[in-house]
């Protein structure tokens, strides 16, 4: 099932729940659902951990933490997921909203050839923030509903097809 291939890539609960770094949390760890790997849990977990992936907010994997405290759903999922914007692939993925965003604001593309300096990001910051952060929430929105329906789609159909399996196995063994 696609349990079993999930398994194989997240670590187990008893290792998160002996983790020092989050005995902070408590009893929170101790909810069953945090670590079920069901196609409503997995689901839900790819929504937020997409949605948050795509947010330009420093500490995504804290927050991703948090909404799956929040909402029930897989916790090392939803943390992992937000590993899509990592170092390498962030540019790119800023780069892509922040020109959604520009797109339905209406705003002007910034001119100014980008620095990777502190002074550049202070001074263009104030024309950066708006379209950054509505192309991040929109764009994450869609990507987030695109893994919870294709996570919901894949569940499914990886069900139906281990049933056809084993029906099919079932009459050659009736037949022989």
């Amino acid at each position: 099932m696609a349990r079993n291939l999930l398994k194989r890539f997240i670590p187990s609960p008893a290792a998160i729940k002996s983790n020092p770094a989050l005995h902070f949390l408590g009893d929170l760890l101790h909810d069953p659902n945090l670590f079920h790997l069901n196609r409503h849990s997995v689901s839900v977990a790819f929504f937020w951990g997409l949605f948050i992936a795509l947010l330009p907010i420093p500490g995504q994997m804290p927050v991703a933490a948090g909404a799956a405290l929040l909402f029930r759903c897989n916790l090392p999922i939803s943390v992992a997921l937000v590993w899509i914007t990592n170092p390498f692939t962030m540019p790119f993925f800023f780069f892509l909203t922040y020109q959604v965003g520009r797109i339905i604001l209406g705003s002007e593309p910034l001119l100014v050839e980008p620095q990777l300096t502190w002074d550049w990001l202070a001074n263009e910051f104030g024309h950066l923030w708006k379209p950054l952060l509505a192309g991040s929430v929109i764009t994450g929105l869609l990507l987030g509903a695109l893994g919870y329906f294709g996570m919901q789609l894949y569940w499914r159909w990886h069900v139906n097809h281990n049933w056809k399996k084993r029906q099919k196995r079932r009459a050659e063994k009736a037949n022989s």
